[in-house]
């Protein structure tokens, strides 16, 4: 599963250098797929949504820090705990309930995104 930034967030910003993935976005900023992937152009993730990679993409929250679900791979792959998590001084990086994936899918997921690495 993804991790989820709750509203507890006090805009620290510790997570966001920690991602492997760039997964993580300061309140209100657009994000792109291709942003610390190996992503370009038009594809279709792994679980076959099409995308433009270089395409910028609607903030998901326009006050505290967020994670895209697509591209958190809760740092299977890079690391053996979310990094995010670890260092959140408030502890409000969570599991996302909402976007449950196995091991397997999540380092699938990373290796899509992290081909040479």
């Amino acid at each position: 599963m993804a991790i989820i930034i709750t509203d507890e967030c006090i805009n620290c910003g510790a997570c966001e250098p920690e991602c492997p993935n760039t997964a993580i976005y300061e309140g209100a900023d657009d994000w792109r797929y291709k942003d610390g992937t190996s992503l370009n152009g038009k594809l279709v993730l792994t679980d076959g949504k099409e995308v433009d990679a270089d395409e910028a993409q609607e903030p998901i929250s326009d006050e505290i820090y967020y994670i895209v679900p697509d591209k958190c791979t809760e740092c299977v792959g890079f690391h053996e705990e979310p990094q995010c998590a670890a260092v959140c001084p408030v502890d409000c990086c969570v599991p996302d309930d909402e976007h449950v994936e196995t091991k397997d899918t999540l380092l699938g997921k990373q290796k899509f995104m992290h081909p040479d690495g």
